[in-house]
Order: structure tokens, then sequence, then C-alpha cells
């Protein structure tokens, strides 16, 4: 038995982005159909799991001028919408979507803020392959530069002037090398 991969989405007024999130996906086959039918298999997992999906998404769409990426965490699809226009959902049907698909808030514009480009989507450097003839072959390797993690640096915070010069606070160490337990008001921020 097959299991779904999780999939987020977002649009824009003439495309919709969807990453279907597999990390470590193997023999990964994408197809996009004119008639707006997505579907997607691969399997991932130290036990090489089957995962698979089709979505039947809301409207047509351009399949030559839509992109694909397979990465190592996912696959990342631009999907170019036939006509330009805001879709209600992601897919045809009525009522609740599957529980595995979710918007993508990372990537999500209102329609009043849409300005038809990507705005401040950084698509990271991925090489996009057409949709056309994606195969097993026709994917490639990706080097997955977003993968190293950012550094965050704390902003620079020095103690307030109400502490008292010599007082020690909650974390410091007595005499014997033991932890201290007094605690101390924070002062407010201002």
């Amino acid at each position: 038995m097959s299991r779904h991969p999780e999939v987020k989405w977002a649009q824009r007024l003439d495309k919709v982005y969807i990453t279907v999130q597999l990390p470590d996906s193997k023999n990964a086959k994408v197809d996009l159909t004119p008639d707006g039918t997505f579907t997607f298999s691969a399997t991932a997992g130290a036990e090489d799991h089957l995962y698979d999906l089709k979505l039947d998404l809301f409207d047509k769409v351009n399949v030559e001028e839509s992109k694909i990426n397979v990465g190592v965490r996912g696959i990342f699809c631009v999907v170019e919408k036939a006509e330009k226009g805001w879709w209600k959902r992601l897919l045809r049907g009525e009522g609740k979507p599957p529980h595995y698909v979710k918007v993508d808030w990372d990537k999500w514009v209102d329609e009043d803020e849409d300005d038809g480009g990507l705005g401040d989507l950084d698509l990271g450097g991925m090489d996009f392959s057409k949709f056309g003839g994606m195969g097993d072959d026709a994917m490639g390797d990706f080097d997955d530069d977003d993968d190293d993690e950012q550094e965050v640096s704390k902003p620079g915070g020095q103690g307030t002037s109400t502490e008292k010069e010599g007082a020690s606070t909650a974390g410091d160490q007595d005499a014997a090398g033991e932890a201290s337990t007094e605690k101390k008001e924070a002062a407010p921020s201002t």
C-alpha cells in the first residue's frame, strides 16, 4: 500500500507553486497534463516505501511553460496557469482538501499584494527542468544549496542599570562551584 507525501502550495495570478515534501526520494516520477492532473510517485525512507499522489488541479495548466526541480528534500514545481486568474483553491473538488495538502505560507501572497512577479520568493538558484519528457533520466542530480543552516546572532544586549554590582544572577556559580538558584525579576524592557 502506498503513502501520500505532504504537499504545500501557493499561487500567483499566473502560476501555482507546488512543493512535494519527501526527503531523499528515489525514482521520482512527475507528470502534469494540460487538463490539470498532477501525478507523482517515488520511493523514500530506509525501507523504500512507495509514495504516490494524484491531484486534480482547480483549472487547466500550461505544461510547456511549467517547470520542476527535484531536490534532496523534495520536489518543487512551478505550474503555469493556462489562464491568468486567482484560483479559489488548489483542487477541483468541493469540500475539504486531503490532510496532506497544506498552504505554503512562506510563498503565499494575497491577491491584492501580487505584482505579477516573483516578489520576495527566493528560488535559491534552483535548476528547473521542463515538465515535458519527465522521467527518471531527465531529472538528474541536484545540489541542494539551501540545506546550509544559517547562523542567527542575538541582538547585543547589556545588563540593565538597575542590577546591583556584584549581585549574582540565575545561572552564576557560587564560591563552591555550585550553580546558584537565586532568581531575579527581569527589568521591564523599553
